[in-house]
């Protein structure tokens, strides 16, 4: 089996998109720009679809989110050229060859975005080619079903939020994630506003449904000590992404002043910064996502470095190769999902591009032990309703 052709395209939502309210996520932007306006660019409306030809006629399936624009410059000035001709099953190569083709400019970011849609779609080949489920060529299933917590529960007024909470309990969901509003440039007050939301939806939840938190690089050390403490009495069994990624040390004196386990991750994109991560006792949950650190190649060597640390993996973000990974994991005990909604932040916009994507039931979700590769396809009728760049 040899690539023949790579195509990438780029695609961007035209539909009607509502503004956000104000304090609707925390987020890196709280502290340098109004509340109205912070939220402006994290909202990503785009996605980048990769799709590898081969003489056999298989076809392989692989996506990023981040930058997809640049993400697509990427593969064509300075990864197609690697690929024709070359066999998927060489992946590890492959994965060398595009890292260090371009470690000089991009070893972190937008460029590993464009490696990990490359390797998600060569795994898909490696399926399809093998006849069997990603999972199985990753060690197997490690887990009858795959337990899912819904991630969403954005900061909003009580009454709708305890509603929302209440919806996610009663479909069976076994734990559920909200957002912060609120960060250090809203003070006092805007700690007292965390805690709401956090007690409205522990009061409806109750204590035998697992409930994490979002910060989304929002807080400044200072304030997440502060704010950590008033936690404590809620169990909350994570909070996520309270500093801005690169503060490890900050990371690793927070895990030592508070009961309430970190987890991060989502915006690390190396092995060797999950290595520095683990090796300072940085984090309690690792949540890197498999299509913004190299792809499945790479994901898995991560995901056995924190087996070896016993820190337990949560993929950021729904998806199927994350899900696959999951599944072939006894060191990942459930995944993210996002449920299914208009377009709104952009998480969501995956269902519009894919069919065959899970849903849950009793809040779980199963892969078939008979779909080869990832279980995708480009819904290509569903295009229509996007700006498409070849």
């Amino acid at each position: 089996m040899k690539i023949t052709e790579v195509r990438t395209r780029v695609v961007e939502w035209r539909g009607p998109v509502e503004p956000l309210p104000p304090h609707y996520c925390t987020n890196p932007m709280d502290l340098v720009s109004t509340p109205e306006t912070s939220m402006l660019g994290f909202r990503f409306h785009g996605w980048l679809l990769v799709e590898l030809f081969t003489d056999s006629g298989e076809v392989g399936i692989g996506n990023a989110a981040l930058a997809p624009r640049l993400a697509k410059e990427a593969i064509d000035l300075y990864l197609r050229p690697l690929l024709i001709g070359a066999n998927p099953f060489d992946s590890e190569l492959l994965w060398q060859q595009m890292y260090r083709r371009t470690i000089a400019f991009g070893r972190k970011g937008v460029v590993m975005a464009a490696i990990s849609a490359i390797d998600i779609a060569l795994w898909d080949l490696m399926g399809k080619a093998a006849r069997q489920p990603v999972f199985r060529l990753l060690g197997g299933r490690t887990k009858p079903r795959i337990p899912v917590y819904a991630s969403r529960l954005y900061a909003q007024p009580l009454e709708a939020l305890a509603g929302e909470a209440h919806r996610y309990k009663e479909q069976g969901y076994r734990a559920m994630k909200l957002r912060f509003g609120w960060g250090p440039a809203d003070g006092a007050a805007g700690m007292e506003r965390n805690l709401e939301l956090v007690r409205t939806v522990r009061e409806v939840v109750g204590e035998e449904v697992d409930l994490m938190a979002d910060a989304y690089m929002g807080w400044t050390l200072e304030y997440a000590r502060r704010m950590l403490v008033r936690l404590e009495p809620y169990g909350l069994r994570w909070v996520e992404e309270p500093l801005i990624p690169d503060d490890i040390h900050g990371y690793a004196e927070l895990r030592t002043t508070t009961g309430v386990p970190i987890a991060g991750g989502e915006h690390e994109f190396t092995l060797y910064g999950f290595r520095q991560l683990l090796e300072a006792r940085a984090l309690d949950y690792i949540q890197f996502d498999t299509n913004r650190v190299g792809g499945l190649t790479q994901a898995r060597k991560i995901a056995a470095l924190a087996e070896a640390h016993s820190v337990p993996v949560v993929p950021h973000a729904g998806q199927m190769h994350n899900y696959h990974l999951v599944m072939a994991s006894l060191n990942a005990p459930m995944a993210e999902f996002f449920p299914v909604v208009d377009v709104e932040v952009g998480n969501e916009l995956f269902w519009y591009l894919f069919v065959g994507e899970p849903q849950p039931e009793n809040g779980s979700i199963d892969l078939s032990d008979d779909t080869p590769g990832l279980g995708l396809s480009v819904d290509e009728q569903a295009l229509s309703r996007f700006h498409v760049i070849e």
